[in-house]
Order: C-alpha cells, then sequence, then structure tokens
C-alpha cells in the first residue's frame, strides 16, 4: 500500500491534565473498545475525526484562528464530552449535570452549537494548548491515516469524567509515568504516537510545566519514517520537538 493509497482524514486529541500538590498531574486515559477498527483495545487520549458540523460551528465561532485550526479544537472538545463527560472549553454554568445533557444531545446526533445555544454556553478556544501534530506515513499495513492535531487542557474543576461504553470500555487518571508501567507490564498497549506523547509528558511534573513545555516547542507536522541502524528498521521522528524517545525498533512498535 503506498501513501496515495490511504486518504488522511483531519482528527483531534485532547490531553486533560489535573494538578496534584507534590505529585506529577494526572492524565485522562480512555481505553478502545477491541471491536474498533482504529487502535483497537488500546489506550488512548479522548478525540476523534473532525466533521463538518465542527467547521460549521468553528466559522460561526470566529476569532484569529484559522477554520482549519478552530474546528480541530472544537472536535477536540465535542469528542471529550461524548467519550469521557468533561467539558473542557466551555463557557456559561458548567457542572456535570450540564454536561451530561450535551453528551446525550451528541450521542442522539444532535449538534454540538444547539445544543450550546440551548443551555446558554459558549466555546473558549483559548483552553486549549497546542501540544502535537500528527500525521503518519502508511507505510504497507495502515488501512486508515489521521492528521490529528494534539492539545493539552486543564481537567475542570467539579466534573467527573466517566466512560460511554461505546468505542471505549473503560477509563482512568493516571500520570504519565505510571501509564508507561502499566503498558511495559503486559496489562495495556498503547500506539506510536501515544507513547510518544506520554513520554514526552512524563518529563513534567505539574500542570505549569505542562503548559510551559507545550509553548517551548513548535507545533510541527510530525511523520515519522523508517531508518536502518545497526542492522535493524527504526520508526523516527524529528529531535526538535521535546521529545525525549525520537526513534524505536518496528518490532516493538504497534501502530494503529
Amino acid at each position: 500500500m503506498t501513501d496515495d493509497a490511504v486518504t488522511s482524514r483531519p482528527a483531534a486529541t485532547l490531553i486533560v491534565a489535573r494538578d496534584r500538590p507534590a505529585l506529577p498531574p494526572e492524565i485522562l486515559m480512555v481505553e478502545r473498545s477491541a471491536k474498533m477498527a482504529f487502535a483497537a483495545g488500546a489506550l488512548v487520549f479522548p478525540g476523534g475525526a473532525v466533521d463538518a458540523s465542527d467547521h460549521d460551528l468553528a466559522a460561526r465561532q470566529g476569532g484569529p484562528l484559522s477554520i482549519d485550526e478552530a474546528a480541530a479544537r472544537v472536535a477536540a472538545i465535542r469528542e471529550t464530552i461524548e467519550e469521557a463527560g468533561i467539558g473542557v472549553g466551555l463557557t456559561g454554568a458548567i457542572d456535570s449535570a450540564a454536561v451530561l445533557r450535551l453528551r446525550d444531545g451528541l450521542h442522539d446526533g444532535q449538534g454540538l452549537g444547539d445544543l450550546l445555544g440551548r443551555l446558554g454556553l459558549g466555546l473558549d478556544l483559548d483552553a486549549l494548548i497546542p501540544f502535537a501534530r500528527w500525521h503518519p506515513a502508511p507505510f504497507d499495513k495502515a488501512v486508515r491515516v489521521f492528521d490529528t492535531r494534539f492539545y493539552l487542557a486543564r481537567a475542570p474543576e467539579g466534573q467527573v469524567a466517566s466512560v460511554d461504553t461505546t468505542e471505549n470500555v473503560r477509563l482512568f487518571w493516571s500520570s504519565a509515568a505510571d501509564t508507561l508501567a502499566l503498558c511495559a507490564a503486559g496489562g495495556v498497549s498503547v500506539i506510536y504516537p501515544t507513547r510518544r506523547n506520554l513520554e514526552r509528558l512524563a518529563l513534567c511534573p505539574s500542570w505549569q510545566a505542562l503548559a510551559d513545555h507545550a509553548a517551548a516547542f513548535p507545533v510541527e507536522r510530525i511523520s515519522p519514517w523508517l531508518e536502518e541502524r545497526e542492522g535493524e528498521k527504526h520508526l523516527c521522528i524529528p529531535t526538535h520537538l521535546g521529545y525525549p524517545v525520537t526513534s524505536q525498533p518496528m518490532r516493538q512498535v504497534r501502530r494503529g
């Protein structure tokens, strides 16, 4: 399969972090259903594809962001409500009950913009901090490729995350280092971009350190490439984007 045989689709992912005194921040992780076509059974951050309604709402929202950038942020907010019952980047009288009403409406096929208007809520797209952008090359085994923008956001106070039980089977809060240790123990798995992002997140001891780290590096589209090192194929990424690990033997890589 060649690059031309696979059409990439815009997507957005939200890394939701909550601070803890004297401890590394916890990151919200969801476990994908084994029945899903993409990243089946893997741990991921909440997120999904950008759709036409996200572009429509982004256009109505206005502001200095490009439509594609704004639509990706809308999608990250929408998907996190759907998958985790957490309302990040919302303005107005927000509580868990309001977020659950949004989630129920989205699951019923209603548009996020209409739901927000009905509840007297708005969007604060600036609450999402750009963190990374991954657009993996398909190589020969990929069946789908996403051009995914990753954002970082602080967990809202007073809301309780809950799994959607459709695309995902469970969720939990864990430090990035603890999630990596869980994967190393063999209980769960992560795909290549998630692993690299967890390793980067594990560098930061607090929410403020996460925000500062995200601001310190440019967001450039990452397209991993294959390179032979010491007689073995490695999957590699650039070395200037804040990632502490920039290559991994291909035999160890789990892809989407």
